[in-house]
């Protein structure tokens, strides 16, 4: 009960507001161009989702934040891509939380402790305040571990928009 408590209190004080300033326009820009730069080399398909908090239906429903990414996974159909190489980083800023979500044939070429690697090199910098840098570094390993597993041989059209949504 007092886990729930305190989750319903953090998804409550966690605004828009409180996202924009860890994630200002320079690094949303700096997002959109890394993984511009990564779909360049590789042919995957990635979008990264920073969601402020759930709403309170949702937390006192317990929905975890894998359960969200899931759900936003499928809301912006990244599942529909042609070789089905979708890729969704999700950040629940409430929760503290960073999920990767991956298509069929990359979750059959990539172990999840790949994945757990590329969200352990956000929330570590996270818990000090380094929101810029350490997005950076973790979409650049997630595109090292995507090119390594998919290179782009024929220059592929970009299925599925770079830009970074923030809810």
């Amino acid at each position: 009960m007092k886990k729930t408590i305190t989750r319903l209190y953090r998804h409550l004080i966690t605004t828009k507001h409180t996202v924009r300033q860890a994630f200002p326009a320079s690094t949303l820009k700096a997002v959109q161009a890394k993984i511009a730069e990564g779909e360049h080399m590789h042919r995957a398909e990635a979008r990264m989702i920073v969601e402020a908090s759930l709403n309170l239906q949702a937390v006192l429903n317990g929905v975890t934040s894998r359960q969200r990414a899931h759900e936003l996974f499928a809301h912006y159909r990244m599942w529909d891509t042609e070789e089905n190489v979708g890729v969704l980083l999700y950040v629940n800023f409430a929760d503290h939380k960073v999920e990767i979500i991956t298509d069929r044939a990359v979750g059959r070429a990539i172990p999840s402790t790949d994945w757990l690697a590329v969200c352990q090199t956000m929330t570590q910098e996270f818990a000090n305040g380094s929101f810029h840098e350490s997005t950076l570094a973790a979409i650049e390993q997630m595109n090292h571990l995507l090119t390594a597993h998919f290179p782009d041989k024929d220059g592929k059209h970009n299925e599925i928009s770079d830009r970074p949504l923030m809810l």
